[in-house]
């Protein structure tokens, strides 16, 4: 058994993102990481080889080892120049000194209440409307979802890349594609706006080959 590097999907992931980059603000990540306990259950694997200047939006759906996996992500991010969200749980963020918070849209008032706390907050949307409220958040970003078909359970029905750069156009904020993102499609979206992807940063942790 060996260890090989998915060179070629790293290849496309890491030219989406010089393209992603030439539309956001310095200050923000081109990709996203968002680990999910169940698709990325070593979510530091997949950390340490990310490119300097992405991004990881830590989900932990309460786990129980969650402070953990926080703090060892948080210092990868640290020694590898990532910058760091915890979703949902402003209180794990600060404790482990994470850069901000990420806020699903039915959390998205917990923005205002930190604001002053954290240097990068983000929220999710799904639709027009929901971009128009979290325009009006103290908010560095928005991920819209979903916009390619996705195996989530969560996922609702794909936006597709043309809609997507619609909806993006409608908002201040700084706007990833979020939802079905892979190292093949990354590139359509990216030369509008960042993106973000659960199972499709793997290609950035170690491929076991038999």
């Amino acid at each position: 058994m060996s260890l090989e590097p998915q060179s070629r999907a790293q290849r496309k992931l890491i030219a989406a993102a010089r393209l992603s980059a030439a539309h956001l603000p310095p200050a923000l990540p081109p990709a996203w990481f968002v680990t999910d306990p169940a698709r990325t259950p070593d979510p530091a694997a997949i950390a340490r080889g990310l490119p300097a200047g992405s991004g990881i939006i830590y989900r932990h759906f309460g786990a129980a080892d969650r402070e953990g996996v926080a703090k060892a992500l948080a210092g990868i991010c640290g020694r590898r120049r990532l910058a760091f969200l915890v979703a949902a749980d402003p209180g794990l963020a600060a404790k482990v000194g994470a850069d901000g918070v990420h806020w699903p849209f039915r959390l998205r008032q917990g923005a205002r209440q930190w604001q002053t706390r954290f240097a990068l907050q983000t929220v999710s949307a799904h639709s027009s409307r929901e971009l128009r409220v979290a325009a009006r958040l103290p908010v560095d970003g928005v991920l819209l979802s979903t916009v390619f078909a996705s195996r989530s359970a969560s996922a609702g029905p794909a936006l597709g890349p043309l809609r997507f750069w619609r909806l993006g156009r409608e908002t201040r904020l700084p706007v990833y594609a979020l939802g079905g993102v892979t190292p093949e499609n990354a590139g359509s979206v990216a030369g509008a706006a960042g993106f973000a992807a659960v199972a499709g940063m793997a290609a950035f942790g170690p491929k076991i080959r038999t």
